[in-house]
């Protein structure tokens, strides 16, 4: 009987930056608080590019949240921002200061360990304090239901929970979502994949290399030829002592050109335009991965059930338009948002008004504007329209195209600076591959350097991660194991290759019956739990069970 439950007024899932906003903001209005985390610290299985935005336009921002957040848990401000087009070696640089400072107080690059159990540290603080807590290494597996309404969650390692409500900050991957008929995994045009490298930098070097004092950075995002044709980018951040460099990419372009992520990545690092920045010694600290939802197209507009309400990329709130990349902040406002929402319905006496509260305070906000731009809605999607596509794309590519790109000069930079051209960029080939190889190709010049670094083998980079192995419990199954069901997990899985034998996924020929079958076959040990082949593979996927399966040591 769900009464012998024990119950509390809210329960958080994730301690992320959603999940710790939310629980930092019921804590502080007097709400008994648990907050379950399923890693073996708060950060251990995240990852992000990552810049976290603090918005003039935001009603919350987690350095407010969090007093002394930035001097603690962030690491360089970010003050320069810059876009480099890409055809060979030809590049063409664009200073995005404009766009990047818009609407922002300022932007931080983190590092997802550090931060995450920092504010992770802060939070158990402060929920202990009205009753609740943090609990780390509990895998919340699914929601506990009276009949039809959800009323509380189920987990691995505890019994179930009930509560008044339930703030689902658990990520892209968010089973409590999904369980609640909030999201899916069906269409692939739905998702970016990230895939990402932190690479260490001796003492100095960032100041040197990059021409930033010891406590500024600056972010370097590149488009263009260099990514096989394959709709997407790459980024570099500046951190204390390390670099983030990855790519992002959309999960149904990968899909169909049949790229292998960790090349793409390589591509990026070894691109002369790299040279003096990386050096001669190149040593990688982590390789990590994750989906990352297009809000443009899953941004959940009513994103609760019953007592459920939804943060951060659960409810798939990642802004990614062109060269505007937020999520982390968003993330931190949604979840002081469904906070604040609960405790106005708690002061009212009806907590079951929690969901509806939010969804209002989320649209008043202006929060799913950002995340839904009404002109992407009107205009932009037109562009992606098959006909349409191609048509612009072979335009841009003509020798009108590119007369009239000459013709534009430096005043293209212009273009890129404006939030309002971004935000209805249609999500094709000519905005990420195409417009920055003409760019690069009329007005670039050529890069002189000389790239030595050999990135690690991808043996090796599954190597270095942490893990603790669940044997006997595997958190993914094939349903359909044939190459024509489960076949694109080969290539588009981060830690698998058509010509690696050691990662998550590898195609064989076996013999059945006098002939022979094409089939895919698994082994989660290498998993880096980014969730790719539950999209692009036949596949039953859940999170390993809580502290199990990979461990980031940055995130």
């Amino acid at each position: 009987m769900t009464d012998d439950y024990e119950h509390y007024e809210a329960v958080v899932v994730g301690a992320g930056p959603g999940g710790a906003a939310a629980a930092a903001t019921l804590a502080r209005n007097g709400v008994e608080t648990l907050v379950l985390e399923r890693g073996v610290d708060a950060g251990s299985k995240n990852v992000s590019g990552g810049l976290l935005y603090a918005e003039e336009s935001s009603p919350y921002t987690i350095d407010e949240l969090f007093p002394g957040f930035r001097e603690e848990a962030s690491d360089r401000e970010v003050t320069e921002h810059y876009i480099h087009n890409v055809a060979g070696r030809e590049v063409k640089t664009f200073d995005l200061g404009e766009l990047h400072h818009h609407d922002t107080e300022w932007a931080d690059s983190v590092l997802r360990r550090k931060m995450d159990s920092w504010l992770a540290r802060e939070v158990h603080e402060m929920t202990r304090e009205t009753g609740g807590g943090l609990l780390t290494e509990v895998r919340v597996n699914g929601l506990l239901r009276e009949g039809a309404e959800i009323v509380g969650v189920t987990c691995d390692e505890l019994d179930p929970i009930k509560a008044d409500v339930i703030i689902a900050a658990d990520g892209v991957n968010s089973e409590l979502a999904r369980d609640a008929g909030l999201m899916d995994w069906e269409d692939p045009e739905e998702w970016f994949q990230g895939v990402k490298a932190v690479v260490d930098m001796p003492e100095g070097a960032i100041e040197d290399r990059f021409d930033v004092g010891s406590e500024e950075g600056v972010a370097h995002l590149f488009s263009g030829d260099l990514f096989e044709n394959v709709r997407g980018g790459g980024f570099l951040y500046t951190n204390d002592q390390s670099l983030s460099i990855g790519t992002v990419f959309h999960l149904d372009s990968i899909a169909d050109e049949r790229a292998e992520p960790q090349q793409l990545l390589d591509n990026l690092l070894t691109h002369p335009l790299l040279a003096d920045w990386l050096g001669d010694e190149y040593e990688e600290l982590e390789y990590s991965a994750k989906l990352v939802p297009d809000s443009k197209k899953v941004a959940h507009p009513s994103p609760y059930r019953d007592r459920l309400l939804l943060v951060g990329d659960a409810a798939g709130q990642m802004q990614a338009q062109g060269p505007i990349i937020k999520g982390m902040n968003h993330a931190v406002t949604a979840g002081a948002l469904a906070a604040e929402a609960f405790v106005d319905a708690r002061s009212r006496g009806d907590t079951g008004q929690a969901g509806e509260r939010y969804v209002s305070k989320l649209e008043n906000e202006g929060v799913m504007d950002k995340l839904r731009p009404t002109r992407y809605r009107t205009l932009g999607k037109l562009g992606e329209v098959g006909p349409v596509a191609s048509a612009m794309n072979a335009v841009t590519d003509s020798v009108v195209g590119r007369t009239a790109v000459s013709a534009l000069g430096d005043r293209a930079e212009s273009l890129f600076n404006s939030p309002f051209l971004m935000g209805m960029l249609p999500d094709t080939r000519m905005g990420y591959v195409t417009v920055p190889t003409v760019i690069a190709e009329e007005l670039g010049e050529p890069v002189e350097g000389v790239n030595t670094i050999e990135p690690p083998e991808l043996d090796d980079r599954i190597g270095d991660l942490t893990y603790d192995i669940d044997e006997g419990n595997p958190h993914i199954e094939l349903r359909d194991n044939s190459f024509a069901a489960s076949g694109t997990a080969v290539t588009a899985c981060p830690v698998s290759a058509e010509d690696f034998g050691g990662g998550c996924y590898r195609d064989e020929y076996v013999g059945t019956n006098g002939s022979e079958e094409h089939v895919v076959s698994l082994d989660t040990q290498p998993c880096v739990e980014c969730g790719t082949c539950a999209v692009v593979a036949d596949t039953d996927w859940t999170h390993p069970r809580g502290g199990k399966g990979v461990e980031y040591e940055q995130g």
